[in-house]
């Protein structure tokens, strides 16, 4: 899992079946802030612009986080950030 703040909403008309319904957000990986780094994934808890986000990473947890195994899909948010704590960036 990462940590991330969203900086974006992805939009689009026309995508795969097992995505239809689901919005998509483009997450700054904070970690990575220096180098801008930035994940597609799918909103699972209707976050917004500026939030700090939980992401589950690499596939399979994400699918079955949406209860679509089929579905092409690397990350997805599954909670929001309250407070971090040990980490000065976070």
């Amino acid at each position: 899992m990462i940590v991330g703040k969203v900086v974006g909403r992805v939009w689009s008309t026309v995508k795969e079946p097992n995505l239809f319904g689901f919005k998509l957000l483009l997450v700054q990986d904070v970690n990575h802030l220096d180098s801008k780094r930035t994940i597609v994934v799918v909103d699972l808890v209707d976050a917004g612009v500026g939030d700090r986000v939980l992401v589950v990473y690499e596939g399979g947890s994400a699918r079955q986080c949406m209860d679509a195994p089929d579905a092409p899909v690397n990350a997805a948010a599954v909670g929001f950030v309250d407070s971090v704590t040990g980490y000065a960036d976070a």
